[in-house]
């Protein structure tokens, strides 16, 4: 009785890694040995820098909230702290969407902020 290698769907997992390998560089985009290797890479990269991405932007919106804020007489953690004592709950990615297409609104804000600490701004 013949050897059964189940080539069918043997060769149609292998396409699979080569045919996603596409626009990669030399080899990596041809041969199924280096595709997979190519591939693994690619995956591990992407699944961290998922989480990477998330403490980029957090760090983005900090700095333009730090920027905007600094501009009217106020830093970025007494702003924060004064958000917090106002009871104004907005995160920081709303902040800095404020801080850059509603510059009145961040402004009445940090106002809030400022009335809030009182005599320690």
């Amino acid at each position: 009785m013949p050897r059964a290698t189940n080539a069918p769907a043997s060769r149609e997992r292998r396409k699979r890694i080569v045919r996603a390998s596409r626009g990669y560089r030399g080899n990596r985009s041809k041969l199924y040995r280096y595709a997979a290797d190519a591939q693994d890479k690619a995956r591990s990269w992407s699944y961290r820098d998922r989480k990477t991405k998330k403490r980029n932007f957090r760090a983005l919106w900090n700095i333009r909230i730090n920027i905007a804020s600094r501009a009217l007489g106020l830093t970025y953690s007494r702003l924060i702290e004064g958000l917090r004592k106002a009871q104004i709950a907005l995160d920081r990615k709303a902040l800095a969407h404020l801080a850059v297409t509603e510059p009145k609104a961040f402004e009445s804000l940090v106002e809030q902020a400022k009335v809030a600490l009182g005599s320690k701004a």
